[in-house]
């Protein structure tokens, strides 16, 4: 609750008075309201991954929005793509008694010690968008159907290369991946996989560089230099003659980069049309490319109602109440099978992005010029 201080000049109980506000973290004449906004339920420690990626300061303010709208305090937090960095924030927030924890790992595998931490405290914990692995002491998961986002991006080559109405190709096809240390990139792959691979059986798409196992195709932290770089080895090694038709890019992070590489090669003039690439996460440079006939496709998550989910799930926790969940059986981590609410994504190209996207409210025309 907010404190306001009642000045009564030259008397010892106005000293005591202020003397007791500033030890309640109090400050200036009249009090202040915190920057995580007031509170009846305690605060919420949100630890997020990165703010080199426009949807996790997203996330990150749309969580922390909603759970100030559901009456507590935050402690937002970025790891800045360093495993050890957010293990040593989860544990300063566990330190400053936060209520409850929404965790969007960096390294899913990193957290087990802090979260048994986090346990012996009673504080629930929420995985948020990124299964955490190995560790009993995640009480609910809040993502979107993964295996889905990567069904739409390899049903989306498909179509566009006219593989599904008949065209014999072959069609080249690159495949990236995203990082080696989330859950969720072998969802993504799987998903996609399921439908390339019968076109792959039948050489009707031909992976030139010869990489087409997870592990030769993973981008560490999503990285789109990292991803640049790849793709430039391949185009020097691979495309002395051929040409790219399709890349499987997992995130729109890494199809810029993807991008970056082909335009250095010549791709998007004269007689060298860019290829099919998808993406992932409707970022608003990814959005622009796409509007300007660069990058293909990408797949839309409302990172609003994911934050909606998981602010609720710890709600409820918190609460008394049992969460609501639509997969109780797909997300094991290794130690449980962790009770899941998965949200629909959906595929996003230059025929649909104003209806989805600006009418839908995530972007206004404006943002898109």
């Amino acid at each position: 609750m907010r404190n306001h201080r009642t000045a009564i000049a030259g008397t010892a109980a106005a000293a005591s008075l202020a003397l007791a506000l500033t030890a309640c973290g109090q400050s200036g004449a009249g009090g202040s309201k915190e920057k995580q906004g007031d509170a009846k339920g305690g605060t919420i420690g949100v630890a997020m991954p990165t703010k080199s990626s426009e949807r996790w300061i997203s996330d990150g303010a749309n969580v922390v929005k909603d759970l100030q709208a559901k009456g507590y305090k935050t402690k937002l937090v970025y790891g800045e793509d360093d495993p050890e960095q957010q293990v040593s924030q989860i544990e300063n927030l566990i330190t400053q008694g936060v209520k409850g924890l929404i965790v969007a790992a960096i390294d899913n595998k990193s957290l087990d010690h802090v979260l048994q931490e986090a346990a012996d405290a009673h504080i629930p914990v929420i995985s948020y968008d990124r299964l955490i692995l190995g560790t009993r002491n995640v009480d609910y998961y809040a993502s979107f159907d993964n295996e889905k986002v990567g069904r739409l991006q390899g049903t989306y080559i498909v179509h566009k290369l006219g593989l599904d109405s008949g065209k014999k190709g072959p069609f080249s096809i690159e495949l990236f991946a995203g990082s080696n240390d989330d859950n969720n990139t072998r969802y993504f792959f799987e998903g996609a996989m399921s439908v390339l691979k019968p076109y792959l059986d039948d050489k009707r798409l031909v992976v030139r560089s010869g990489q087409t196992a997870l592990n030769k195709v993973t981008t560490l932290r999503w990285d789109g230099a990292t991803a640049q770089r790849r793709m430039d080895d391949i185009l020097t090694s691979s495309y002395k003659s051929e040409r790219v038709d399709a890349v499987l890019s997992p995130y729109d992070g890494i199809s810029i980069g993807v991008l970056s590489a082909l335009k250095s090669d010549g791709y998007g003039s004269g007689n060298k049309p860019l290829p099919v690439i998808t993406g992932q996460d409707a970022e608003l440079a990814s959005v622009k490319s796409i509007i300007a006939g660069e990058q293909t496709q990408t797949v839309y998550k409302d990172l609003r109602k994911l934050a909606e989910v998981a602010s609720t799930m710890l709600d409820d926790v918190l609460n008394g109440r049992k969460p609501k969940v639509n997969d109780v059986k797909s997300y094991d981590n290794g130690a449980k099978v962790v009770p899941s609410y998965l949200l629909q994504p959906v595929s996003v190209d230059r025929s649909n992005y104003e209806e989805v996207l600006v009418k839908g409210g995530y972007y206004t025309d404006a943002q898109l010029r």
